[in-house]
């Protein structure tokens, strides 16, 4: 896997721009950046250390299907450290075989560093190649939506 990095700028505190990418006051703030991924993306979880979660949405046929991943870590306003280890195929965990073994245990990293009222998100993700152009595309759209709904 390579190692990626996303950064943006936001006129807002670390604590509000935090709640906001997670959706934590609002599920639907975290929907609407990450609309830019898939525009029915939404999480099944808590956000919590050690909790599990699903990265879920639904395809062009109206098949539901993500991501099976852990909290590794979370420091509120801070950091927010994601291991993925599986597929969800509708309600079916896959955790073993081909399909996940390239990246499984791949983390994705959130950290907040506020700076006279300026918070810089800084993204740090394991990819696999395949998917590098997609994500160096898309993860800048997603923190342009961020940014405007975080400063709104």
């Amino acid at each position: 896997m390579e190692k990626i990095q996303f950064k943006k700028d936001i006129k807002s505190s670390a604590k509000n721009v935090f709640e906001t990418m997670l959706g934590l006051k609002n599920i639907e703030t975290y929907e609407q950046w990450t609309a830019e991924f898939n525009p029915t993306s939404t999480y099944e979880g808590q956000w919590k250390k050690g909790a599990k979660m699903y990265f879920v949405g639904t395809d062009e046929k109206g098949n539901r299907g993500g991501m099976v991943s852990e909290i590794a870590d979370l420091i509120p306003a801070k950091f927010v450290s994601i291991r993925h280890y599986g597929i969800l195929d509708g309600d079916i965990e896959i955790t073993k075989g081909e399909q996940v073994e390239k990246w499984a245990g791949g983390l994705e990293n959130y950290s907040f560093n506020e700076n006279n009222g300026v918070t810089t998100v800084t993204i740090d993700m394991d990819i696999t190649e395949d998917y590098l152009d997609y994500f160096k595309t898309t993860w800048p759209k997603a923190l342009d939506t961020l940014k405007r709904i975080s400063e709104n």
